[in-house]
């Protein structure tokens, strides 16, 4: 089946490895916050690291050996774009790397390494044909910055703001984010949630003093953003506002639907009919990135099929990258071609506003 004959498919998770190019765009008051890169010491670890804002940071990590370098780093665009020919995407939709944890202490700091990273991606968009689009960096500890940095990253190949689940000591239902709410609705960008946290205490703690990629650290935030903006009924004060999970596969949905059911009804003084609806996530705007090893079509019976989306985690090796992922469910086809094709693309296309 040739690209015009079959129909579109969005890779709604992909990343980029950033590279010492992510911050050449740090200039003038703020240069002082560029990382720098530290060679590994003889007798330990290989791996390149950064100092940024004070301290060591691991630089390539979480890569996967499927991949070339040039094209997961994006030093070389058009081999990214062949590679996603070979895979049968017309698009991918980037998330970072190093920002599924905070790398930033002071306002300054983040804002300066935001800024750099957004306009990294703004000059791989205008090289990638349209193909590559991608997920900005608000600068969340100084949302003065929002609105600026948020309509530069729209004009140029923005199709959705980044947050993690627990953003420094806030909850994703803290008033504090409100404000950028609004800004990302009005320029009709859908909040992205992906795996991660914000919070090193809480990542160490859950990552049993680690700050590994666990599930507790890097999926458990989701889940939790899920069930917190849902209960603080967020998604109702800001009506157009979409709101995406990614990288947490999807198989938690029923369960966390089904917890809101009850709490609702208990709270409304109502008796439980004993059906979970399937339309929660549609009255509110919200998609999922589910996994081919999901029970999608268990899934599908809850979160409806207007409202999953699924990625291929693409340049990374972890539980839930799979290069193939979109051609998977394709060919393995779990919820008949109809409701496959609206995951592969127009779901994708809906959430990011494509």
């Amino acid at each position: 089946m040739t690209t015009s004959e079959r129909p579109l498919t969005i890779d709604a998770d992909a990343h980029v490895i950033e590279t010492d190019r992510t911050w050449e765009f740090i200039e003038g008051e703020y240069a002082r916050y560029k990382p720098v890169t530290v060679a590994p010491v003889e007798g330990e670890s290989k791996r390149l690291s950064w100092i940024i804002d004070g301290k060591l940071k691991p630089r390539r990590v979480n890569i996967g050996s499927d991949t070339s370098e040039a094209s997961r780093e994006l030093h070389d665009v058009k081999a990214r774009l062949s590679h996603m020919d070979e895979l049968g995407t017309d698009i991918q939709v980037l998330y970072p790397t190093i920002y599924t944890r905070k790398i930033a202490d002071s306002p300054a700091a983040d804002y300066a390494l935001g800024r750099s990273y957004n306009r990294w991606l703004a000059e791989i968009w205008e090289q990638g044909e349209g193909r590559l689009r991608w997920v900005a960096m608000p600068p969340l500890m100084d949302l003065s910055k929002a609105k600026e940095e948020l309509e530069f990253a729209k004009e140029h190949g923005a199709c959705g703001v980044f947050m993690r689940g627990f953003e420094g000591d806030r909850h994703l239902s803290d008033p504090y984010f409100f404000p950028m709410y609004d800004i990302a609705m009005g320029l009709d960008l859908p909040i992205c949630i992906h795996a991660g946290t914000s919070n090193p205490t809480v990542a160490n703690f859950l990552g049993f003093g680690t700050d590994s990629g666990s599930f507790l650290v890097s999926k458990l935030p989701v889940m939790s953003s899920f069930h917190t903006l849902l209960l603080h009924k967020v998604p109702q004060r800001f009506p157009t506002l979409r709101f995406a999970f990614v990288e947490a596969s999807a198989q938690w949905v029923p369960y966390v639907v089904h917890d809101l059911v009850r709490r609702f009804a208990q709270a409304d003084g109502k008796h439980l009919e004993g059906v979970v609806s399937n339309e929660m996530l549609a009255k509110n705007r919200m998609y999922v990135a589910c996994q081919t090893d999901d029970d999608v079509s268990y899934v599908v019976g809850v979160a409806g099929e207007d409202n999953l989306v699924i990625g291929s985690d693409y340049g990374h090796a972890d539980t839930a990258s799979e290069l193939a992922a979109l051609n998977t469910l394709r060919e393995h086809d779990p919820v008949g071609p109809r409701i496959a094709n609206k995951i592969l693309g127009a779901n994708a296309k809906a959430l990011y506003g494509l």
